[in-house]
């Protein structure tokens, strides 16, 4: 007889590219959440949540090759339509809002907390799933609307309390680039699209390469070089010398009322305007800004966002006016390590958590009703799920960093009291079951 062949063991580990969070992370993650939640409905926004799957086109349309196109993740359904796990919000929430936008009251102020999925090479701050905060407004076309978005960001920042000089949040205009490339003579839309993708990647790929796929697109020599001094300028005073025709353009003013109005909110050591800053998702249309870690260890992009006036065009509704941004959680996890913020913010302490181990055969029924009176004023309580005595019950509460733990064994049941001891101090007080 031939032995029956075993069942293949199956692996613990995630799926690459995601991550378990056990609660020593999960608490971290949840801070950060907390964190966004509570600045957002500071400033008056309002939570949502759209599906986790929408028609593929509503991604492939606008959100730029990578995004909409190889990080893509496409099924089938039973109906036979091409779906896709989102990878971003501002497509889906663009079409949830295009459905009710002519009768809701404006400005619509939204934010959500939601998981995405990007079939990527996972790296450091680059999960394939990931959390993002998406806050936005829509319904105003005033700069002022883009300052308040740039606002929230800093203060959730701010929040972290992080040192000077840690972050800074660029800010540029998509409708300055367009208006450079016009100056250029490049006209054409679709080269327009291919040339804000690879102006985008321009520090991740270097000048060699990246002049390679402007020449490959069918750019003159002087329209390369045109560029390439778009990159390089490092401010305002910079690019008006390189393209004097911008000088006293009204997106010009509007970045400055932009940034005077951010320093005059006490923001100025914060943001700075950066000419080369392009944002690379292709519905972009306005204002574009992005957060970057200052540390020489994760000199990196946070987080960005920016003015999308024209992609409720795809609803065949009429365009409205748009703005958001979206932190992510990776990123802002990186960022408070580099910066030692988790230690000072001390949240992984627990605050309030009792022990009460059960200590006697006796005294469980009284442990358990004395568990839910506690709580019932509010306290945490873990209560034992067996007899053990009193070292390991010791032992177990200094492994879990209980703040207190509770006596109540056969002893204790007889006299009708519980013994309370403090973790940190060693001091005991105890209380009776009727006045307890």
């Amino acid at each position: 007889m031939t032995k029956a062949k075993s069942k293949a063991k199956l692996n613990n580990q995630p799926i690459k590219g995601t991550a378990d969070w056990f609660p020593e992370e999960f608490v971290i993650r949840k801070y950060i959440f907390d964190t966004w939640r509570r600045v957002c409905k500071q400033f008056g926004y309002e939570e949502y949540l759209t599906p986790l799957v929408e028609n593929a086109d509503l991604y492939r349309a606008k959100s730029g090759e990578d995004v909409g196109g190889t990080e893509l993740t496409v099924f089938t359904d039973r109906g036979g339509r091409d779906l896709a796990i989102r990878p971003e919000m501002t497509p889906s929430v663009t079409r949830m809002v295009s459905q009710r936008y002519t009768s809701l009251p404006k400005p619509i102020r939204l934010f959500s907390i939601a998981n995405f999925f990007r079939n990527e090479k996972p790296q450091r701050g680059r999960n394939r799933e990931f959390w993002q905060l998406n806050y936005d407004v829509f319904g105003s076309n005033s700069v002022y609307a883009d300052v308040e978005i740039l606002q929230v960001g800093l203060e959730i920042m701010l929040s972290f309390n992080p040192p000077p000089n840690s972050f800074v949040a660029y800010v540029n205009s998509r409708t300055l680039i367009d208006l450079i490339l016009d100056s250029l003579g490049i006209s054409d839309g679709e080269i327009k699209v291919k040339l804000m993708r690879i102006l985008d990647k321009w520090d991740k790929e270097g000048e060699v390469a990246s002049r390679m796929r402007l020449g490959k697109v069918g750019l003159r020599l002087n329209q390369v070089d045109g560029l390439v001094k778009l990159i390089k300028c490092a401010s305002q005073q910079e690019l008006v010398t390189n393209f004097p025709e911008l000088k006293g353009s009204k997106v010009l003013k509007d970045i400055e009322l932009l940034m005077v109005t951010l320093q005059g909110l006490g923001y100025r050591d914060w943001v700075q305007f950066k000419p080369s800053l392009i944002r690379g998702f292709d519905y972009y249309d306005g204002p574009v800004f992005e957060f970057f870690d200052q540390s020489p260890q994760n000199k990196r992009s946070l987080f960005g966002g920016g003015r999308y006036n024209a992609l409720a065009g795809l609803f065949d509704v009429e365009p409205f006016p748009a703005v958001g941004c979206a932190p992510g959680d990776e990123t802002t996890r990186l960022f408070l390590d580099e910066w030692n913020l988790i230690e000072q913010l001390n949240i992984r302490d627990p605050v309030g958590k009792l022990y009460l181990p059960l200590l006697g055969e006796k005294s469980i029924a009284k442990a358990f009703t004395l568990a839910s009176k506690l709580r019932s004023q509010g306290e945490i309580v873990e209560i034992g799920l067996q007899v053990q005595n009193l070292r390991t019950a010791l032992i177990y509460a200094d492994k879990r960093s209980f703040t207190k733990i509770i006596f109540l064994g056969d002893e204790e049941l007889e006299r009708g009291i519980y013994v309370v001891r403090d973790m940190l101090t060693g001091d005991q007080e105890e209380f009776s079951f009727t006045t307890g």
